[in-house]
Formats: structure tokens, C-alpha cells, sequence
């Protein structure tokens, strides 16, 4: 797996998820299929069957996030400049066609959040951006074809 660039907060709420499912999840789901062991015969039993699932698909994503967690590098905070886009620089553009003006922050795959206006550094849009200053016009290929943003603002 690749190695996945986060924040310390990113890399907090990951522990807390793990920890979580570890304590709380796992022993739900765990007494869940005991209850339905003590029903009877399991051949037909869809309580046994569900939980069986739910613990499968439960110790798959928490393989995941540990794995993800095993390949982390925390992003040193105190070095992100703003003088050019960057991961963690929150990115105000205008779309030249319709300036319409959106506000962005770029973060690793594993934080963004579109509801929060956190792009993953692997979107076109993110990866267009990178390494532009303010009052550059880029063009950026989108999957509805080409769009130009303008850089208004650098900040963190």
C-alpha cells in the first residue's frame, strides 16, 4: 500500500476509530452471534448469518484503517508556506467562466470532506492547483471536460 500523507488530526481520529471499533464494535458483534448460536441450528439461522456478516465487513475496514494508519507520515504543520498551493493551504478560486468563487482546502485522501470544503490532494482540481500562485489563471481537465480557475487567495 502506498504510503498516505495526513495530518496529526487525521491521524487522531483514525486511532480513535480503530479504538472504537476494537472496544465498542467487536464486542457488540461478538455477543450478537453468541445470541444467535444459543437459537439453535445455524444452518437456517439469518440472525447468525447477519451478524457473521457484519463482523466480516467490520474486521475488514478495521484491517484497513490500520493499515493506513502503518503507512501514515504526519505533515509538519509549521512548515506549509502560502507564497504557492500546497497540501493543507486552503485555496479561494474563480471559475473565469461564471466567477463563481469556491474556497478550498487541500488535504490528504483520507480527511476530505466536500461538506467541509476539503478536496482530497488527488482530485484534477487539487492537482491543477499545486505549485500556483495567486493570479494565476490554470486550466484544469474534469470529468465534464475543461474548466479555468483563477487563484484568488492562499491561505491556512
Amino acid at each position: 500500500m502506498a504510503i498516505s500523507y495526513m495530518t496529526a488530526e487525521g491521524y487522531n481520529n483514525l486511532l480513535a476509530e480503530i479504538n472504537y471499533l476494537e472496544t465498542v464494535k467487536r464486542p457488540e458483534i461478538s455477543a450478537q452471534i453468541a445470541e444467535a448460536r444459543d437459537k439453535g441450528d445455524l444452518s437456517e439461522n439469518a440472525e447468525y448469518d447477519a451478524a457473521k456478516e457484519a463482523q466480516g465487513i467490520m474486521e475488514a475496514k478495521l484491517a484497513q484503517l490500520k493499515e493506513l494508519i502503518a503507512n501514515a507520515r504526519l505533515i509538519d504543520e509549521s512548515r506549509i508556506q502560502t507564497d504557492e498551493v500546497q497540501i493543507l493551504n486552503k485555496v479561494k478560486i474563480k471559475n473565469t467562466k461564471n466567477n463563481m468563487i469556491m474556497t478550498y482546502t487541500l488535504v490528504a485522501d483520507s480527511e476530505a470532506n466536500l461538506k467541509e470544503g476539503k478536496i482530497a490532494i488527488s482530485t484534477p482540481i487539487a492537482k491543477g492547483l499545486l505549485g500556483k500562485k495567486v493570479g494565476e489563471v490554470v486550466d484544469i481537465k474534469v470529468p465534464s471536460g475543461m474548466m479555468t480557475f483563477e487563484v484568488m487567495d492562499i491561505s491556512l
